[in-house]
């Protein structure tokens, strides 16, 4: 037989390890049940920012829609040849705000890019609508951007055209820039706050 010290001792063992086990499964289920709580609170907030954002987009669109998608026939086809080895440009429409640099990123941008060919590789206009505008506080761009919108002013519309080693270089981009190709963008300059 096993001595009454001994068994209280096991007891007591075996109360503390049930304990132990059903506090850690307590713990596990409200830890559980704060991290559902939390990834709630997360996809609340992300839903209330793209909401936000697509409201922005939708007033932006309504404001300059009517305006750019004026432009939406401006890419043609360019002789890839005559386009020299620095950033040449136009302006379309004179801004009447802030002079932009090469250094500027206070300020957003619809825009047009198109290959010699005429072929639209990228663009803000979808539809009837237009897509959120470049974000330049948040993104880089290839160099012949920067030096075309050099002295552009807000609220102008600019034609830039930008030689191939100042674009996509001698590797090009997706199907429609192929190697060693100059490009073309129509560039809506927009202030930040819309």
């Amino acid at each position: 037989m096993t001595p009454k010290a001994q068994r209280i001792g096991i007891l007591v063992i075996a109360v503390v390890m049930i304990i132990g086990t059903l506090g850690s499964f307590g713990m596990m289920i409200l830890a559980n049940e704060n991290q559902t709580s939390e990834q709630d609170k997360l996809a609340s907030e992300y839903q209330e920012t793209l909401e936000k954002q697509q409201k922005e987009t939708d007033k932006l669109s309504g404001t300059y829609y009517s305006t750019f998608e004026s432009y939406k026939e401006r890419p043609t086809t360019f002789d890839a040849g005559s386009v020299g080895d620095k950033v040449t440009y136009t302006d379309i429409k004179v801004g009447d705000g802030e002079a932009l640099t090469k250094e500027s990123k206070n300020y957003r941008a619809y825009y047009l890019g198109w290959n010699p060919a005429g072929t639209l590789f990228d663009g803000s206009i979808d539809g009837d609508k237009l897509k959120p505008p470049l974000d330049l506080s948040q993104m880089t761009l290839i160099p012949g951007w920067y030096e075309g919108v050099d002295g552009m002013k807000i609220g102008g519309v600019r034609e830039i055209t930008i030689p191939s080693e100042l674009a996509y270089g001698e590797t090009g981009s997706g199907d429609a820039i192929a190697p060693n190709t100059p490009i073309k963008f129509l560039i809506m300059a927009i202030p930040v706050a819309g």
